[in-house]
């Protein structure tokens, strides 16, 4: 049988009781015969708390994590095709499975004896959610060999020097095949269309809405000032008849005026001529 490689100790190691690492570590250290082997196990840096409850967990539920790695590949793969609303539900989801997780590896640690702070917690939901964003955090987490907890936002360096020993990358998704995934960037494309199309009609359906709207008030407008022209042109053509009959009268009225001009004129002279004789007597 094969003597163990470090890795396999250190697997070991990091997710055996915390109280016991140093003993632990030292006494295996003792064990081995290759003193290259035996001073990189003394050199082993005992796990933080969080880093040893996502290490138990690997350990002992390596296929609901795997599950879970292999599914947060996938949504990786797929998110481009995306749109903004479905995104937003999955990182709701994806936020719900980090939980769901960080609370069964919490529950697998109290099993254990070791109470988890919530600070503890968060820690091992940080760690989890980075696995979910980076492959290669994602390979640390799956390694069970963490010795602190990684962050989201961690760069490839830190996730490194997060694990003891080497890491190797997790095992791809199972490649869809190619028409297959044509299919679905085909089928993605047209549910885009589709959702365009039915948004441009729903805009379209209220732009008409709005100018039938506005066509019915032209028109209601239109046939109140169709009567009003009616009326003005009844009117127009009783006070054209008018004025005929006033120009046709002119002249009578004028010849009647004159000839009362006349008469005026006589009567005057008359008063003149009385007013004479009058002042004569």
């Amino acid at each position: 049988m094969p003597d163990p490689t470090f890795e396999e100790i250190a697997a070991g190691l990091c997710a055996g009781p915390p109280e016991d690492f140093v003993s632990a570590r030292n006494a295996r250290a003792k064990d081995v015969g290759d003193v290259g082997l035996a001073a990189r196990i003394r050199a082993l840096r005992k796990p933080s708390i969080a880093a040893w409850v996502v290490n138990v967990f690997a350990q002992e539920r390596s296929g609901q994590l795997d599950q879970a790695l292999q599914l947060a590949a996938e949504l990786r793969e797929a998110q481009d095709d995306l749109d903004a609303t479905a995104l937003a539900k999955l990182g709701r989801e994806r936020r719900q499975l980090t939980r769901r997780l960080a609370e069964m590896a919490a529950d697998l640690a109290g099993s254990r004896g070791e109470r988890i702070t919530p600070a503890t917690l968060e820690a091992v939901e940080q760690t989890i959610s980075a696995a979910f964003f980076d492959p290669g955090a994602a390979a640390a987490v799956a390694s069970g060999r963490l010795v602190r907890a990684l962050e989201p936002t961690g760069s490839e360096d830190d996730v490194r020097e997060a694990v003891a020993g080497e890491i190797t990358a997790l095992d791809p998704a199972p490649a869809r095949p190619a028409d297959e995934l044509q299919a679905r960037r085909v089928r993605r494309e047209a549910e885009k269309r589709v959702a365009a199309a039915e948004k441009g009609l729903v805009t379209a359906e209220r732009e008409l809405a709005k100018q039938d709207k506005a066509l019915d008030a032209l028109e209601t407008r239109a046939a109140e000032l169709s009567d009003e022209v009616a009326d003005l042109e009844s009117r127009l053509g009783k006070l054209q008849k008018e004025a005929e009959r006033v120009q046709a009268d002119k002249p009578d009225v004028e010849a009647q005026r004159a000839k009362a001009a006349e008469q005026a004129d006589a009567a005057a002279d008359e008063v003149e001529d009385a007013r004479r004789a009058l002042e004569e007597l």
